[in-house]
């Protein structure tokens, strides 16, 4: 495994990158996550193909900005990020605020598939309450009870509370992006994971992004939350293994 980080843009992005294959898988976690949220998936494909997952700038091992930057240019710096890994069209894999920076990734950038899990496009108002929300259902996952002290340390109310001046202007911004035109621009095959009973990112717009973006199919975990991927991460692997079955065969071929 490598782990590393490349300057890009004026700051130290982390990276672990892993696997084999020539087809490349790149992971963005969520708001207040780190790479190890999206581990569970890496490492289920890590025969077939070659992963990469990143700490978003401002998270995890990664610098935080020195300025405000908007969803495009999060995309745009993982992008830079990409081409000095030479990692061109990417299996693309965001959940929540990795999800909004894979939709805006996808709309201007080559990738092979895209999978969004639990990612909201619609323009958010209170960012203190979805942190909340998303720290409760948190606790309630087996998967996470390890990470339940980071959790508390890092996501909920006083994420957004304890964030720094600068994190918490790229929140308002974040919350208060649309990226339905992006959304719409995006031509490659879609995944859409989403839980029922998630209250940070509703069904009803699950659904609308599904009908935005022309070539996706949505699949709905029932009683699952915000974290529906990680909560039935068996399921999520086999739903993942068939839409990337082209994929996989084309690898097993090489």
């Amino acid at each position: 495994m490598i782990n590393d980080k490349i300057r890009i843009e004026d700051i130290n992005i982390n990276y672990i990158q892993y696997g084999s294959g020539k087809i490349n898988m790149v992971l963005l976690h969520g708001w207040g996550q780190n790479i190890k949220m999206m581990m569970p998936i890496g490492n289920a494909f890590k025969s077939i193909f070659k992963i990469t997952i990143i700490d978003l700038p401002g998270f995890g091992s990664s610098d935080e900005p020195k300025e405000v930057i908007t969803i495009t240019d999060y995309a745009d710096i993982i992008h830079k990020l990409l081409n000095k890994l030479k990692i061109e069209n990417p299996i693309l894999v965001g959940h929540s605020f990795g999800g909004r920076i894979s939709i805006a990734y996808a709309s201007k950038y080559p990738v092979r598939k895209l999978i969004l899990l639990a990612s909201p496009f619609e323009k958010r108002q209170k960012s203190p309450s979805f942190k909340q929300k998303c720290l409760k259902v948190m606790k309630k996952i087996p998967i996470l009870n390890k990470l339940e002290l980071w959790a508390k340390n890092h996501f909920g109310s006083e994420d957004y509370r304890n964030a720094s001046p600068m994190m918490r202007k790229i929140l308002v911004q974040t919350v208060n992006t649309d990226l339905t035109k992006e959304a719409s621009q995006i031509k490659v095959p879609t995944l859409i994971i989403q839980g029922d009973n998630d209250t940070a990112v509703s069904l009803e717009e699950a659904k609308k992004l599904n009908s935005i973006i022309k070539d996706s199919g949505l699949v709905i975990y029932e009683n699952k939350t915000h974290y529906a991927y990680l909560e039935d991460i068996n399921k999520t692997i086999s739903v993942l293994d068939k839409f990337l079955y082209k994929e996989s065969r084309e690898e097993n071929e090489n």
